[in-house]
């Protein structure tokens, strides 16, 4: 059911299509997947106006080029550094045009692009941007810490301008986020020095164990209180594998004890209701590794909430609602 009080929003939806920043394949395939899911479908339901930009994507290798040559680390990082450059300009361009931006994934690499152009329109406008990870990771290794060396799980680090991201990582598509204005939300593994490097940069960390002790309302009202209270962009990058495996499995990543349904989708109610969203990422969806596009239509319900649906009617609204004493009699 649609919010009455939802504001009605210029939607543009630009895929990304790559899995050169996993160890996994498939995620190339999740924009098409959220598409088919009736990602756009459900925004026009609820008002809001929606324009597809296709998908960003590398040149398919010739058929006689090896096989595997995708797992080579060179070309996987040229890869993600190409449509990172030019994701970051659509993300520009878009914004600039007054759309809010939904970047459809493809691993969680290509918010090195997505939020870096969010984070130069920012700059540009003079308003802070502020970002919401919800992942079940940190993404916050580098490449001398990082134990598989995948660009997925850099991504954060990159965003935050730690030092070993120079030389073929360098250019002016590059757009920076204070480390102390990221939370990352639903986190239940992270490497050792990953942790060391997180809590030295003051990124906010709400893990699973906080999440259990003080509730999804009460640790979401904190970070969403930060943004308010600077008057700031709030770019939420949503990973698939922040939901727990039951409710999620198409993700390479899984890890148990995730998020519930009904904890995922009151984060998206709080996060809409306070307005302060501007642009989102959807990651790491595998439609190979689904169940019956089980992951997808999950992720497509999240969105919805995020743009004013309800999960429930309103009380007193909708087919169970109980007729007074005055209209039984």
């Amino acid at each position: 059911m649609q919010n009455e009080n939802a504001r009605v929003r210029r939607v543009a939806l630009l895929g990304v299509a790559t899995a050169a920043g996993a160890s996994v394949r498939g995620a190339g395939m999740g924009p098409e997947a959220l598409r088919v899911a009736g990602l756009a479908g459900a925004l026009l339901d609820l008002g809001h106006s929606v324009t597809d930009h296709g998908d960003l994507r590398r040149p398919s290798p010739a058929p006689d080029a090896e096989p595997a040559s995708w797992r080579l680390p060179e070309e996987r990082q040229a890869n993600v550094l190409d449509l990172s450059a030019r994701a970051s300009d659509r993300a520009v361009e878009l914004m600039a045009e007054g759309h809010f931006p939904i970047f459809l994934g493809g691993d969680h690499s290509i918010a090195m692009g997505t939020v870096s152009g969010v984070a130069r329109h920012c700059a540009a406008t003079g308003k802070p941007i502020f970002v919401l990870w919800i992942d079940a990771h940190g993404d916050y290794n580098t490449p001398l810490t990082s134990p598989t060396g995948n660009l997925h799980g850099m991504s954060l680090a990159l965003l935050c301008n730690e030092p070993e991201f120079d030389g073929p990582f360098a250019g002016d598509w590059r757009g920076a986020v204070d480390p102390r204005n990221v939370a990352i939300f639903g986190a239940r593994s992270i490497d050792r020095e990953e942790r060391r490097l997180l809590e030295q940069r003051g990124v906010h960390v709400v893990d699973m164990r906080k999440i259990d002790e003080l509730g999804a309302v009460a640790t979401m009202r904190a970070i969403i209180e930060r943004v308010r209270k600077a008057n700031g962009h709030l770019h939420v990058s949503l990973d698939v594998d922040a939901m727990d495996p039951s409710i999620a499995p198409g993700v390479g990543t899984t890890v148990a004890g995730g998020l519930t349904y009904r904890e995922a989708h009151l984060a998206m109610e709080m996060l809409h209701d306070c307005g302060l969203v501007g642009s989102l990422d959807i990651v790491e969806l595998n439609p190979f590794l689904d169940e019956a596009g089980k992951s997808a239509l999950l992720l497509v319900d999240l969105v919805a909430s995020l743009f004013g649906r309800s999960v429930m009617s309103p009380p007193g609204e909708g087919p169970m609602a109980f007729a007074t004493e005055d209209e039984e009699g």
